[in-house]
């Protein structure tokens, strides 16, 4: 049973005042600043950046590109549109506000500059989502939701562990990989120093929504692990679900209420997943512009020539911009604004625009 989406009139109220939320474990004075410090880092590179573009100085700038610089990309199988174009004026801008912000947050004193900074939690984290290839000398971050099953797909293929890329069969994300955490510390350096780093970025709320979808609409383990306990504690009278009827409400208040730390992979912030202050990424490309931002990876990479991005699977159900309009707009606004702070780091560092929510918006 795919869960229903809340109506108007139908959002449950929050949970009463005396509900605390969950709290960061442990007394370290770090953990409880760290936050602060970010946020403090966010907003001075937004203001730095707003004043480079009212001063013209963002175009002279040439930052190391995260990503194809114009007349970089050379397709592959013919992915993507027009509107894909390298050269596109609003894409240049995107990639240099991406390249500002990031060495402006992470350039903050307080930020990590290795993984060996991070505490074990966390570094134990983007070790497990960094899939390695030895043979081609590089190394991917896979992020749940932004087409990571396909990047996986894909490593396997070069590692020959899969004949094809259009092999249908259930992806098994474990077997045929290697991942950079089960590797020793002096094998983790050098290829943190020396191999090609990237990732691939989606808008946040567009990702949750995604995640939301696929798990408690379509995936029993979750309705089960997650779902019954997410209903049960959200909903007055609500122990009898199976877990399959989760509303998006509740999804957002148990995301409130869970340490961004101990999340669930799939709904993790992409900050904590792959921590791009404590690894120097080489390139970031976004799930808006799969096909070419993937198509100059594999050149970049040097892989064979025959391995092209898999297309689409005809089963997967995309979250358009209408579906993201209708749910969030039938979605109190408090539950949005208070969990944008939950995933300001993945907002502000890849430049991605806060949510319309407004009244004028949602009527449209």
């Amino acid at each position: 049973m795919f869960p229903r989406p809340p109506f108007p009139g139908e959002v449950r109220r929050a949970a009463a005042s005396g509900r605390s939320r969950s709290r960061p474990r442990g007394g370290g004075g770090g953990t409880v600043l760290l936050p602060s410090m970010l946020m403090f880092g966010v907003i001075l590179a937004s203001s730095g950046l707003l004043l480079m573009i009212e001063k013209g100085i963002l175009a002279e700038v040439k930052p190391p590109p995260l990503h194809p610089a114009a007349g970089e990309l050379s397709r592959r199988g013919g992915g993507g549109g027009g509107g894909e174009a390298a050269g596109d004026l609003d894409y240049e801008v995107l990639r240099d506000i991406r390249n500002r912000t990031i060495r402006a947050v992470c350039g903050q004193r307080a930020m990590p500059r290795s993984v060996w900074e991070l505490p074990a939690g966390q570094r134990r984290t983007v070790l497990r989502h960094l899939l390695v290839s030895d043979k081609y000398r590089f190394l991917y971050c896979y992020v749940p939701k932004v087409a990571c099953s396909n990047w996986k797909r894909i490593l396997k293929v070069l590692d020959g562990a899969l004949e094809s890329v259009d092999v249908k069969l259930k992806m098994d994300h474990k077997s045929d990989l290697v991942f950079l955490g089960d590797m020793k510390p002096d094998e983790i350096s050098y290829r943190l120093k020396n191999y090609y780093k990237f990732i691939f970025v989606r808008n946040p709320m567009e990702r949750l929504l995604s995640a939301y979808r696929n798990k408690f609409g379509e995936i029993k383990e979750y309705q089960q692990k997650y779902g019954v306990e997410i209903v049960r504690r959200y909903r007055k009278n609500g122990g009898s679900s199976a877990g399959d009827d989760v509303t998006f409400s509740e999804f957002l208040r148990y995301l409130l209420d869970e340490e961004a730390e101990r999340m669930n992979e799939h709904w993790m912030p992409i900050y904590n997943l792959c921590q791009p202050c404590a690894v120097r990424y080489d390139f970031i490309g976004s799930y808006e512009r799969l096909n070419a931002d993937a198509d100059y990876v594999l050149e970049r990479v040097q892989s064979p020539s025959f391995i092209r991005f898999p297309e689409r699977q005809s089963w997967y159900k995309p979250v358009t911009a209408e579906t993201l309009h209708y749910y969030l707009c039938n979605t109190q606004r408090r539950l949005i604004k208070e969990l944008l702070t939950k995933y300001i780091l993945d907002f502000s560092l890849f430049a991605y625009p806060l949510p319309n929510i407004t009244s004028e918006f949602c009527r449209q």
